[in-house]
């Protein structure tokens, strides 16, 4: 098969640099699921991977390289291309317009009686922000197909919705594949913004060949949203969208985790000395949660759960351990510094009810740590995951692949691993506190033939949709679609 190049678009990508106070960059690996999970395709395909100037290192290499860089143990055939942009326009396109203002739309994050108040400000954001950054996200694409006509693009996530059509306006022959990696709401929510905005946000997505979903929930509620925004023709059956004589495809992939990979994770010699002290304070129960402290995660809920567990139940009391290991996110929003000054009150307060000088029922962590993470994962008894809303929830599946005690995942019935692997886990609503302080009852008391059943049942799951199936699933579709050879994972050129 072809060897057709990809041209791979996010708002970050796989590095970063930092100046090193000499004249010099210093390399960072970039974090998160989406990096990770992009980067399985390095190996397989020559990739270009655009994405933005975030650091005054990456304006520097940008600069000196003066188009593609090669990206730093990634390959010879794999290049990386910044997106320069003046800070004002980058601060208004992902700190006003990306974050917040869609990610709580996107996340059902909006208290609708108070916020938010599109103003001057935000209408500013949106048209001289997140307008004109995705327009020059879309010139160096479009620069970048000039030299590689073939190439398909693969864009990712809600930073960069208008930039498909400033492409297929300038490369109608594209072949352009978009990811959204976050839920999609129904279409009603979508009126918090102006018109303007919500018709510009669709009508970018149906530039694309293809528009990709986690689950079949958000994938229909695309469809649902295309013709309700835009009274635009819906195929659901098909899952195609009519719209300016060409049909769209909307599809679902659910994405997941490199399970060998993290199983080898698992058994490192850095997770072995987390584990010699972690288990030494051990108690005889342990309750699990990893998370970034994003209001999405629903974290004062999970707590209040626990609180009215221990009042339930006391001969619990100093058996067990919650154990919540948290990193801080977007502390440069408001209501995401707030909301961490109110998780750090509550634990206070439950452990101040219910603990004594021996014990303290939650034991809270504000530190991004995988291998202590991972030793989390391999011992709990109960596996917390109640997002209000989650595009994924990748935790869900790395936790309970390696977990070593049958321990039991209790999950929010809006994460989208609840499509599939909701049946063997405890399902709740996250709203649901006397569910969730329940769940926590069941999970804990279950007999562990049935722990152990729910546990395999699951790890079985992962280990058939890994993350390889996931990418193949997504290249056989854009070769079915564009009637030619794409090389799908594994295969040899």
């Amino acid at each position: 098969m072809e060897r057709r190049p990809l041209i791979l678009v996010s708002n970050r990508g796989p590095v970063g640099f930092i100046d090193d106070g000499e004249g010099g960059a210093r390399v960072v690996r970039s974090g998160g699921g989406l990096v990770t999970a992009l980067t399985g395709l390095i190996d397989i395909v020559p990739v270009l991977w655009i994405s933005a100037a975030i650091e005054d290192g990456d304006r520097r290499v940008a600069a000196e390289a003066d188009g593609p860089f090669p990206i730093p143990q990634a390959g010879t055939s794999t290049t990386g291309r910044f997106v320069v942009m003046e800070p004002e326009v980058y601060e208004r396109y992902y700190n006003v317009v990306a974050n917040p203002m869609l990610w709580f739309i996107q996340h059902y994050l909006w208290d609708l009686s108070n916020v938010p108040d599109i103003r001057e400000e935000e209408l500013a954001a949106w048209s001289e922000g997140y307008v004109v950054a995705n327009d020059l996200f879309a010139d160096a694409v479009v620069e970048a197909l000039e030299s590689s006509p073939d190439a398909v693009v693969m864009i990712h996530d809600y930073h960069l919705y208008t930039a498909p059509a400033g492409i297929r306006a300038r490369a109608p022959e594209a072949f352009l594949h978009f990811f959204v990696h976050i839920p999609w709401p129904q279409p009603d929510y979508w009126r918090v913004l102006p018109p303007h905005v919500r018709e510009a946000i669709v009508e970018g997505l149906l530039a694309n060949d293809i528009v990709a979903f986690h689950t079949q929930r958000y994938a229909r509620n695309f469809l649902l949203s295309c013709e309700d925004l835009l009274d635009l023709e819906v195929d659901y059956e098909a899952l195609t969208v009519n719209c300016r004589g060409r049909t769209v495809a909307v599809r679902h992939y659910p994405i997941s985790i490199n399970a060998r990979g993290f199983t080898e994770l698992a058994a490192s010699e850095a997770v072995r000395q987390e584990e010699a002290t972690f288990l030494r304070r051990r108690r005889r129960h342990l309750v699990v949660r990893v998370d970034r402290t994003d209001l999405s995660k629903n974290i004062l809920r999970g707590f209040t759960a626990f609180d009215v567990f221990l009042d339930r139940h006391p001969e619990f009391h100093e058996e067990i351990t919650f154990f919540a290991m948290l990193q801080p996110s977007r502390q440069d929003v408001p209501e995401y510094v707030e909301y961490v000054t109110r998780i750090t009150d509550l634990v206070s307060r439950i452990n101040t009810r219910h603990g004594n000088t021996d014990w303290m029922p939650i034991e809270l962590r504000f530190e991004s740590n995988l291998p202590l993470a991972v030793t989390a994962y391999k011992h709990f008894d109960v596996m917390l995951v109640n997002s209000i809303f989650d595009g994924m929830n990748l935790v869900a599946k790395e936790s309970v692949l390696v977990n070593e005690r049958d321990g039991v995942l209790v999950l929010s019935e809006n994460v989208g691993a609840y499509e599939e692997i909701g049946a063997f886990s405890i399902g709740v609503n996250p709203f649901d506190i006397e569910a969730q302080a329940e769940a926590l009852h069941q999970a804990l008391t279950m007999p562990r033939a049935e722990r152990r059943a729910r546990g395999e049942a699951i790890r079985h799951v992962i280990s058939e949709n890994d993350i390889a199936k996931w990418l193949k699933a997504q290249i056989d579709d854009i070769e079915d679609l564009r009637g030619r050879a794409v090389l799908p994972p594994g295969t040899q050129g």
